[in-house]
C-alpha cells in the first residue's frame, strides 16, 4: 500500500504566520478590496475597515520563512508613505519580493482612494 503524497500539507504547516499595527495617518476612505493572487512570487492582500483610525494592522501569512525583519521594515515604509489608518490589510504570500509587497499595498491603498463609500 502506498502512502499519500503528504507534500502539500508539509508545505502549509510551513507557513509563518505574525500580525503587526502600525501608526499611519487616517484613510479618509474605508473599502473593502482584494487586489492581486496568490500564485509564485506574488501576493494577495485584503483590504478591510477596522476601528482604529491612527493605525493600520497587518497579518500576514506567507511561504517564506525567516523574513519577518523584512516584512516589518516593507510595512513601515508603507504606512509612513500612505495614509492607512483605520485599515487592516490580510495578506497571503507566495514568495513575493519586497518590490512586489510594496507595490501590491500602494495598489490596494489606490483602488480604496478610488471608491465610494
Amino acid at each position: 500500500m502506498t502512502r499519500p503524497d503528504n507534500s502539500v500539507i508539509g508545505r502549509l504547516n510551513n507557513m509563518e504566520k505574525f500580525t503587526l499595527s502600525l501608526q499611519s495617518q487616517p484613510q479618509q476612505r474605508h473599502c473593502i478590496t482584494l487586489c492581486g493572487v496568490v500564485s509564485s512570487g506574488n501576493l494577495e492582500v485584503l483590504v478591510e475597515k477596522t476601528q482604529h483610525p491612527d493605525s493600520c494592522e497587518f497579518e500576514i501569512s506567507t511561504s517564506a520563512l525567516g523574513f519577518r525583519d523584512i516584512w516589518q521594515a516593507v510595512l513601515k515604509d508603507f504606512a509612513a508613505r500612505h495614509a492607512a489608518g483605520g485599515l487592516k490589510f490580510s495578506i497571503n504570500d507566495a514568495g513575493a519580493t519586497p518590490a512586489v509587497v510594496s507595490l501590491r499595498l500602494d495598489q490596494a491603498v489606490e483602488i480604496c482612494s478610488r471608491e465610494v463609500t
